[in-house]
């Protein structure tokens, strides 16, 4: 199953009173686990960086004036979100967000139905908290190094993880990578490892005392224990038939 983990950066909070995207950043799963496509663009806001929002992101009006408009990476964007499901965390500010953008190029919104919240999901699990991303890193031990301000790429990567670890979905990955680092069966261009059977049969370190010990306790189980089919004739313990 394919899935897209996604996450917005933006000049403020109100996605209906004038805020916009600044930058979009997605993380494609396939069976949960992460397939190394990324779709990753800054935006141009057409308006000016608040410096509240700035000292969140780091993205200045400077770095920011040369960059696409949104109308210009709708398309593509919509192309790589697909028909997946959307694993946003607090997904309802992204999904407004994105939604405002789409609405003011003329193109399809989002449907709700599409979205997961992982938030909801930390939620659930840990109804205690706390549930932000940076606790659910620190929880799951989640390498978070490399994050200086918010980017919604590096945010989306993290939020794999996360992810996976909340829907317990780890387990799933572990052993089905061979030796060459190949991913898990069901991924595209990939294949499990054969399993090859070994040159010389294993031998187990059974001695003469526990055999005999093994042969007197089925002799005491009768002729009819199912056990008996399982040996060989220097195994098979010396049975008087009983009385029928």
């Amino acid at each position: 199953m394919r899935e897209i983990v996604f996450d917005t950066e933006t000049t403020g909070l109100a996605a209906n009173n004038g805020d916009r995207v600044v930058e979009i950043g997605c993380v494609e799963l396939f069976n949960h686990i992460s397939t190394g496509e990324t779709f990753h663009r800054y935006v141009n806001p057409e308006r000016s960086m608040p410096f509240e929002a700035q000292q969140v992101h780091g993205l200045t009006d400077a770095f920011l004036s040369d960059k696409p408009v949104f109308a210009a990476i709708a398309d593509e964007l919509l192309a790589f979100l697909g028909d997946a499901p959307l694993i946003a965390h607090n997904a309802d500010f992204d999904l407004a967000f994105l939604n405002a953008e789409f609405i003011r190029c003329g193109r399809p919104q989002i449907l709700p139905s599409r979205i997961i919240d992982s938030l909801m999901l930390a939620r659930r699990k840990h109804p205690a908290g706390p549930n932000s991303l940076d606790a659910l890193c620190s929880r799951y031990f989640v390498d978070t190094s490399r994050r200086t301000f918010h980017g919604a790429l590096l945010d989306s990567e993290l939020l794999a993880e996360v992810y996976v670890e909340l829907i317990g979905g780890r387990q799933a990955s572990l052993g089905l990578a061979d030796a060459a680092g190949s991913a898990a069966p069901g991924m595209p261009g990939q294949s499990m490892r054969s399993v090859e059977a070994r040159p010389v049969a294993r031998a187990f370190r059974v001695t003469e005392d526990e055999r005999a010990a093994h042969r007197e306790r089925l002799a005491r189980l009768g002729e009819n224990a199912i056990w008996l089919t399982y040996l060989g004739a220097a195994d098979a313990p010396a049975i008087t038939p009983t009385a029928g």
